[in-house]
């Protein structure tokens, strides 16, 4: 068996480590890769954001399956290529893509199903959109329509900050992704993530993460890709994840309806109000990095789930977790999520994994003559497992002192509210 895993970052890795724990034994590739993924996969240096090049290798090298990490292949249609060929391919086509790609798109389908969600409306003229800020005051949320790598969104807690969001995705720092400007209420409650797989019918939730999206301690600074994540959430009770789980069920079931065939991973962003868990955003793959606490504790073979996701087989699966906590500290370059300095020295990762329960996954790593240096903002995952979430914070924090890299940032904070919900700080 040959898979092909599409993507060069933390999910990634995390996504080849749970395949190579196949009884299956895949023979593993990774597109780019990264320093991490080339100790269990054969790295492929192609392009990923151009499909015609990905689907030509395919054709060169055939492989069993594509899993596709990333949300720009998916959003740009490279499961219809795979399709078109014979290939079977672990992510949703263009269309279910479109749930990430478009939060107009997102907003619109959770209207028609009843989906609850923050209210929002949507602009393309800036001076219509600052009006509306005016308008209605702040706190206020200020997001760019299309992909901006999770940066795109503003949580304004004043007009000053909105009005500078907005004048930001019209001036193109996000790209296309800024044309269109959405404006949302602004909602109170903790956030929480819910990942599930899903072959258009089924669907089977994974268990619920808590990301860190600020850049600095306390929830301060931009905006990031995530900066730490943990499972369990305690503010998820039973009966919340039931509710979240059949908002999702709702989702997938409104897409069948409008004629989408999404198979793959739905990921769910959610805010538990008072009213109930909310959606703010919707992803159409695993997210990262909460992909690296949340595959490390699942039992049942990946490999297995993925076919039954592509083959519509998902009704005949149980799946199995780890009752263990599982903290992952993300390890930035000095500059994130501004400008930063690529190819430096990084040591200590084989000392880190040494720690019981801790697996380092490679985010932005690369090697050169053979000696791994950083290659991206966010540069490690640091990942532990343990019984309680207080041990797992404690290792998780040991072996990233293990670690070096010149000017390396990262919160320390990561888990410390989940220590205080559940009485263990």
């Amino acid at each position: 068996m040959r898979i092909l895993v599409i993507g060069g970052g933390g999910r990634e890795h995390a996504i080849v480590s749970a395949l190579s724990r196949s009884a299956h034994k895949p023979e593993l590739f990774c597109m780019p890769g990264n320093g991490g993924t080339a100790e269990l996969a054969v790295n492929v240096a192609v392009e990923i954001e151009d499909p015609a090049t990905i689907v030509a290798w395919v054709e060169r090298n055939p492989v069993d399956l594509v899993v596709v990490g990333p949300e720009v292949p998916l959003v740009v249609g490279l499961a219809n290529l795979l399709k078109f060929i014979g290939v079977p391919c672990f992510g949703p086509g263009a269309a279910g893509a479109e749930i990430e790609g478009s939060k107009i798109f997102a907003k619109d389908l959770m209207g028609r199903h009843g989906i609850p969600t923050a209210k929002a409306e949507a602009f393309e003229s800036k001076d219509e959109a600052l009006a509306y800020v005016q308008e209605h005051g702040a706190p206020i949320v200020v997001k760019a329509d299309g992909l901006a790598a999770g940066k795109g969104v503003t949580v304004a807690m004043d007009i000053a900050a909105a009005n500078a969001a907005v004048e930001a995705c019209f001036a193109g720092d996000f790209g296309e992704a800024g044309e269109i400007v959405v404006i949302e209420e602004y909602l109170e409650g903790p956030e929480c993530s819910l990942l599930a797989f899903t072959d258009g019918v089924t669907v089977l939730p994974m268990v619920p993460a808590q990301d860190h999206k600020r850049a600095y301690d306390n929830d301060e600074g931009p905006n990031t890709g995530g900066m730490g994540v943990y499972t369990p959430v305690p503010a998820v009770d039973a009966e919340t994840l039931a509710q979240m789980v059949a908002i999702l069920e709702r989702t997938v079931a409104g897409m069948r309806d409008e004629g989408i065939d999404y198979r793959g991973v739905l990921y769910g962003g959610f805010i538990l109000t008072a009213e109930g868990p909310k959606v703010l955003e919707y992803n159409a793959r695993f997210g990262d990095p909460e992909t690296q606490v949340v595959l490390p504790l699942l039992k049942t073979d990946l490999v297995d789930v993925m076919f039954a996701t592509v083959d519509k087989r998902l009704s005949g699966v149980t799946l199995e977790w780890s009752d263990q906590a599982a903290v992952s500290v993300v390890l930035a370059s000095g500059g994130y999520p501004g400008s930063y300095t690529t190819e430096l020295p990084i040591s200590g990762v084989a000392e880190a994994n040494e720690v019981p329960g801790v697996t380092v996954f490679h985010a932005g790593t690369t090697l050169k003559d053979g000696a791994l240096v950083t290659n991206g903002g966010r540069v490690l995952n640091v990942t532990a497992l343990a019984p309680t979430m207080a041990e797992a914070r404690t290792r998780a924090y040991e072996a990233v002192d293990l670690i070096d890299i010149l000017g390396m940032e990262y919160r320390t904070d990561i888990g410390l509210k989940a220590l205080q919900a559940l009485g263990e700080a």
